[in-house]
């Protein structure tokens, strides 16, 4: 399937995350309430839609330790790099967050890791259920 058919707005970003973490879904909730320009779209890694984009990429399909942040016929970006960039593009005070370039990736790579590997022992048990303009961010298919 080409990126076209992937995403309803080539202009938006794509978060991909573990659905079943609870600290992952920490931090879309982070994101949703911070975006203001309506930059991001979100998938879990494990929905139709999530497991289509690792194939498409040849990446394991059991990879769900990874933040991927991506934007059609752009690039795709993963772990602090992902994370960097999302903090610049919220911009306000987490433009701040973007000076963490200064790190070399394979160092701020590791931190990632660190957390990661711990992130199901430092979520809160939680649910999170957004509200219907929310919702709309969140891609459960493939389209």
């Amino acid at each position: 399937m080409s990126e076209d058919k992937l995403t309803p707005d080539k202009e938006q970003y794509i978060v991909f995350y573990d659905g079943d973490c609870g600290f992952c879904n920490h931090w879309v909730q982070w994101i949703l309430t911070r975006d203001k320009k309506d930059q991001f779209l979100f998938s879990a890694l494990q929905s139709d839609f999530g497991q289509q984009f690792l194939q498409e990429r040849q990446l394991p399909n059991l990879v769900f330790d990874t933040l991927y942040l991506w934007k059609p016929h752009q690039f795709y970006l993963t772990k602090y790099q992902a994370i960097i960039k999302i903090a610049s593009l919220i911009g306000g005070t987490y433009t701040f967050a973007a000076m963490g370039k200064i790190l070399p990736s394979p160092i701020g790579n590791l931190l990632y890791d660190v957390i990661s590997k711990n992130r199901k022992k430092l979520s809160a048990n939680q649910c999170f259920v957004p509200t219907p303009e929310q919702r709309k961010k969140f891609i459960e298919e493939g389209l």
